[in-house]
């Protein structure tokens, strides 16, 4: 099972898999041994990653080069190859198979349950995996209501970000009479960090697809629309591929399985407008028109896609509707906690030692995730603080690392769940500056239709820039907690409302920083470069002259056998010889 996601095969696994051929023709062992180019493993940091079966061993890193040496240890003489194998950030004995790995072991997948199984452009191998029975039986033996009931039961709330019911949802929409209703599906993973809703449609399409069959019969829609990013051409071929497939198979357009209940999917490809994963704004896309949120009330259940009862979930809600319908409510509701059940899939980013994909029960801790699957922080540095949520999230400190996953918890802090992207941090990291670049995406992706947002943003921006331009002025702080908060309640849309929360919260939790900032014209992790003075350490300095060497703007002084010496006047604040020294001389 070869990796086929978008990471693995940026990094080459492609040629892999090309290699991996040519090599088994060469040894006569094509019939033995069977290639299937699978979707996203997970463990993307590590790609490009095959999996060979029944022994489940992992491999890592792979390169075409590699693949004779391979072939002819594991499958000729039996024997993993080592020098592939998995190997714990703190240990040296390596981990040969997959789920033995603690980046899988302390995972659930629901949503992801087809990972690395299934080759994503043929439907057999879905079927085989329980696919499309879950639709068979909400077609055959459940009525609509009786859909909306198991959903409401299994507390499944939407993974877009907002976690509303999503039967709850669902019977709004059924209850509102009209001839013509829309099920849409939230394609527009824009986050940057998230890569959660894109990895499903790339590697189980079919998942998104039954779920849609399900939601439109609950809600008696016969047409639907899959908002996918132009940005994302894997996602939109494997999708066209999956739509054409089950209609071919008769599981999508007229009489699907002989029921007389009709549905046509299309996919509407976005020019990734960050608004347009707004609800309303993502309809008027649809419609041809300026992607613009709209006022609410009406709610899309009730006026929606061409003023059509609508009912919109985002890609990993509708991934995990089969399972319920298919093993029942209370087996979905068995993991996760009181109001919040089931599991969620993060998208592990930043300064981890194992980034990628992940899925965990609802309430499971932060240090479970960012330490046991995440591997701890890269070069045994300190936790400073992870950014939830997006760019309109909020950032959750090291004091805090115990909170569990959940809705109502990761709110408490002043974060939100959002869609599932979590960037962790370091003692490196300047808050006050991460701020400004979460604002700088903001501010630059607002429709502009509403005052706060448009011109409230652009003022914490531009405040935010004279903090770490060294300019920062007694009151800044404040000011930035007075318009946040008007922000937050003035704003229409959820853009506007949760944009000022990654000042919000660095505030709450990283204050010194900003007065460091402001009333020492300091910065505390040396990232803002007008309060950064560069200064050899002579206690450290082992007199090599290696940043001499990589100083491009000739600021440093030295001579054989001295200590060297930085020209302030010269100096250009590059970085240059700070990434130069070995010794950590240079503060």
């Amino acid at each position: 099972m070869i990796c086929a996601g978008t990471g693995c095969v940026a990094n080459g696994s492609l040629k892999v898999k090309d290699a991996l051929e040519t090599e088994l023709i060469k040894r006569n062992l094509q019939k033995e041994v069977k290639i299937v180019l699978t979707g996203c493993n997970g463990f993307c940091a590590k790609g490009p990653v095959m999996v060979v079966y029944p022994e489940d061993i992992f491999y890592q890193l792979v390169k075409p080069e590699d693949v004779p040496h391979l072939v002819e240890e594991h499958f000729i003489k039996g024997r993993p190859v080592q020098k592939f194998l998995y190997t714990p950030p703190a240990d040296k004995n390596t981990i040969p198979v997959m789920n033995d790995i603690p980046f899988f072991k302390h995972q659930v997948l629901r949503a992801l349950r087809n990972r690395s199984l299934i080759d994503a452009e043929k439907i057999e191998e879905y079927i085989a995996r329980d696919g499309y029975m879950a639709a068979a039986k909400a077609l055959t033996e459940m009525t609509p209501e009786q859909i909306v009931v198991e959903m409401k039961k299994s507390g499944l709330r939407g993974r877009g970000g907002a976690g509303f019911l999503t039967g709850l949802k669902w019977e709004l929409c059924a209850r509102v009479s009209g001839d013509i209703k829309y099920i849409l599906c939230n394609g527009d993973e824009g986050d940057p960090g998230a890569f959660m809703d894109r990895s499903v449609m790339e590697a189980d399409p079919h998942s998104v697809l039954e779920g849609m069959i399900i939601a439109a019969k609950a809600i008696n829609a016969h047409y639907g629309y899959i908002y996918v990013r132009a940005e994302y051409p894997l996602a939109v071929q494997r999708l066209q591929l999956a739509i054409e497939s089950a209609k071919d198979h008769g599981l999508l357009g007229k009489d699907i399985l002989g029921t007389g209940f009709d549905l046509d999917l299309e996919i509407y490809q976005g020019a990734g407008a960050f608004v347009c994963g707004e609800e309303t704004a993502l309809m008027a896309s649809i419609e041809g028109k300026r992607g613009m949120p709209r006022a609410k009330p009406p709610f899309p259940a009730v006026k929606g896609l061409w003023q059509r009862p609508s009912v919109l979930n985002n890609v990993e809600t509708f991934a995990n509707i089969p399972p319920i319908i298919l093993h029942g409510a209370d087996w979905y509701a068995s993991l996760g906690t009181e109001k919040s059940k089931g599991t969620k899939v993060f998208a592990l980013s930043g300064a981890l030692n194992n980034i990628g994909l992940v899925e965990v029960p609802m309430g499971t801790p932060l240090k479970t995730i960012i330490y046991d699957i995440g591997g701890g922080i890269k070069n045994n540095r300190k936790f400073k603080a992870v950014q939830m949520g997006g760019p309109s999230g909020g950032c959750i400190p090291g004091s805090l690392i115990d909170t569990p996953v959940d809705f109502e918890n990761i709110n408490k802090t002043g974060a939100i769940m959002g869609s599932g992207g979590m960037v962790v941090m370091d003692e490196t990291t300047c808050m006050p500056a991460m701020a400004k670049f979460f604002l700088e995406f903001t501010e630059d992706e607002s429709c502009g239709k509403c005052v706060p947002c448009r011109i409230g943003n652009k003022t914490l921006l531009t405040i935010l820039q004279r903090i770490t331009n060294g300019e920062g002025r007694e009151g800044d702080i404040e000011l930035l907690l007075d318009l946040s908060q008007q922000i937050k309640d003035t704003s229409l849309c959820g853009l506007g409302q949760t944009s000022p929360n990654p000042v919000l919260t660095t505030i709450k939790y990283f204050r010194d920083e900003y007065e460091a900032h402001i009333k020492e014209h300091r910065c505390p992790a040396r990232v803002c470069t007008p309060l950064v003075k560069f200064v050899v350490d002579q206690s450290k300095c082992k007199k090599c002259g290696q940043c001499f060497k990589a100083c491009p703007a000739g600021a440093l002084k030295w001579e054989k056998g001295q200590v060297a010496y930085i020209d302030p006047e010269k100096c250009t604040k590059c970085k240059s010889c700070i990434k130069a020294c070995r010794f950590w001389s240079i503060d």
